[in-house]
């Protein structure tokens, strides 16, 4: 079969392995798509080299069909379709005592700190594994994980119907947010000085803006009779998005950061005072976060094929992340895994 094998910065190479039959508690995926994420990109670019180390496989955007089953799994069938919950809790720390496994202080996440779905066959722990409903294509299911995020940290935020929502940055996450914010009947402007995504948007029915072009509060103003915004999602990981994010706010707003910010960032703190401001954390997703962004794809509520912005076969993963990288006319970019491997 083939690997997906991180060995550098900018440089993956595709690796032919032995395909293992699956262990105890296990089952073999035979993947079709993977997709590549912001996460991917900062392993591609070296900036992970303390956690993910060489001959790492990388990927945790996927879909699949079961291909063997382990000893002692039962409840699944060969050629049954099939996504993946990537992370991997230790079940006795702190966090997952007190019934956060999501967010678990000893972590393995598939695709960073144990093999991902950058390959032909997977096998993975049953348990991690999800059905996906069989007329669901599976390059769509392939945005589950993602969608997965977007509804964790609109759940989080507790977005009700009548909010003013403000996103800060218009990538596939950022989008996915302000989808799913709309599902929950929010009013919703997305900021994104990219005239490329900023036409997805419109093309989803979300209104927005070039952040470089307008007075943003004064906008955001404007469409609340003065009172800012009820919640704002960062996800541009930009310091102008923090400050954006932290002044749009209303009275007891809540800001929600999702980006991940390799550094820390300066944050108006006498705002948050002023204003009593909340501020959430939104990391990953849990296990009813993902079976909703299975139904919302399933249903077309999320349309993923308006996401999804190249398709690439395997011996092209070179140019796949390029596409991703150049920063171009690009949302989402998947690995095509579909052709005889073994």
């Amino acid at each position: 079969m083939k690997a997906v094998v991180y060995r550098a910065a900018r440089r993956v190479e595709i690796e032919g392995r032995a395909v293992l039959a699956p262990g105890a508690g296990e089952v073999r995926i035979a993947v079709a798509y993977t997709g590549i994420c912001g996460t991917d990109l900062h392993i591609f670019h070296g900036d992970m080299d303390a956690r993910v180390g060489p001959a790492a496989v990388l990927g945790h955007e996927m879909s699949g069909r079961i291909d063997a089953i382990g000893p002692g799994v039962s409840g699944w069938s060969v050629g049954q379709p099939v996504t993946v919950m990537p992370t991997l809790s230790c079940g006795h720390c702190p966090a997952c005592l007190r019934g956060n496994a999501h967010i678990c202080h000893a972590m393995r996440f598939l695709g960073i700190d144990a093999p991902g779905a950058m390959q032909s066959y997977w096998n993975v722990p049953a348990d991690l594994v999800l059905a996906l409903p069989e007329h669901l294509p599976l390059e769509h299911a392939a945005l589950v994980e993602p969608v997965s995020v977007a509804v964790h940290d609109v759940r989080r935020a507790d977005v009700s119907a009548g909010d003013h929502v403000v996103v800060v940055g218009g990538g596939p996450i950022g989008t996915l947010i302000a989808i799913v914010a709309q599902r929950h009947r929010a009013h919703v402007v997305l900021l994104e000085p990219d005239p490329f995504r900023r036409s997805v948007a419109a093309e989803l029915g979300i209104e927005a803006f070039d952040p470089t072009a307008i007075d943003v509060v004064a906008a955001v103003e404007e469409r609340t009779a003065g009172a800012g915004a009820d919640i704002a999602f960062e996800v541009s990981g930009s310091p102008g998005g923090v400050e954006t994010a932290v002044d749009v706010l209303a009275t007891r707003g809540r800001l929600v950061m999702v980006a991940i910010h390799p550094r820390p960032r300066p944050v108006n703190l006498h705002r948050v005072f002023w204003r009593e401001l909340e501020l959430f954390g939104a990391r990953l997703y849990e296990r009813p976060d993902v079976t909703t962004a299975i139904e919302l794809l399933a249903t077309g509520a999320v349309p993923a094929e308006r996401l999804i912005s190249r398709i690439e076969p395997v011996a092209a993963v070179d140019a796949a992340f390029a596409a991703l990288e150049s920063g171009g006319r690009v949302m989402k970019v998947l690995i095509d895994w579909q052709e005889p491997a073994r």
